[in-house]
């Protein structure tokens, strides 16, 4: 089990990405640059919720999540990601993941509109430590993705790749553990080169910083800014996306 040091230890690295990350896309003054809006409810829960009462299922968990994502300074729709998914808990602080997800994409996203389809995997790790008059909860999540276009069916479809990795922090104030801080790091890696557009190497960069909000035992709310660095395949600038994102998790 990770100790306090190793989770301050993960923290710092966290914290460099990010830093190394930000000083990194603000040093290219070429970089196209956009304001957009991203909205999200994400529900995990047991299946007893659903009054499914099977005890065979009671490791088990789903996960529905929704997103809409909207650019060119949060005029127009530019992405929406449907994704649900089936989970087993198999430790208290942990629990593996399988799911499906799609992903209607257009511009500036894309400069064709077209569906994008994957097949997820992730490992979620989370554990809550006390520090003092702190009590943070560290959450890190490790996903693979294979994503196909919107020809994904044809036999010429490439499949790609790809490699995800958050370490987020969720701090509850002392004088108010309603409300909380929350910082957060996400890198994207392709592991593949495909036809439709990726390209082996660095993706992106997600940099979270915002407020939490825990409306009862089942629900948290979260807003704050988010920073997105993307290597763009096949045009000289990278894209900076500064992000309004508000998000709602449920747990039932």
């Amino acid at each position: 089990m990770l100790n306090k040091q190793k989770i301050l230890a993960l923290l710092t690295v966290s914290s460099l990405t990010l830093s190394g990350s930000i000083s990194a896309s603000t040093d290219k003054s070429d970089d196209t640059q956009d304001f957009q809006s991203w909205n999200n409810v994400t529900a995990i829960g047991k299946f007893d919720a659903l009054g499914i009462t099977n005890p065979k299922l009671a490791n088990f968990r789903w996960w529905m999540e929704g997103q809409g994502r909207f650019g060119d300074d949060g005029t127009r729709f530019s992405q929406a990601i449907i994704r649900p998914g089936i989970g087993y808990q198999i430790h208290r602080t942990t629990s593996i993941w399988l799911g499906y997800a799609w992903a209607p994409t257009t511009s500036p996203f894309a400069s064709t509109s077209f569906d994008e389809h994957r097949i997820w995997q992730q490992v979620l790790w989370t554990e809550r430590y006390k520090i003092g008059s702190f009590n943070p909860t560290v959450a890190l999540r490790t996903r693979f993705e294979e994503r196909w276009a919107e020809d994904w069916k044809s036999p010429s479809s490439d499949t790609a790749y790809r490699f995800r990795q958050l370490a987020r922090v969720l701090i509850p104030l002392p004088q108010a553990p309603a409300f909380g801080l929350v910082l957060a790091n996400e890198i994207f890696v392709h592991l593949n080169p495909v036809d439709w557009g990726p390209r082996s190497g660095f993706d992106q960069n997600r940099a979270f910083a915002g407020v939490a909000y825990t409306v009862n035992k089942n629900a948290r709310a979260e807003i704050g800014y988010m920073n997105q660095t993307l290597n763009r395949i096949n045009t000289p600038n990278n894209l900076m996306d500064h992000i309004l994102s508000a998000n709602l998790f449920l747990n039932f």
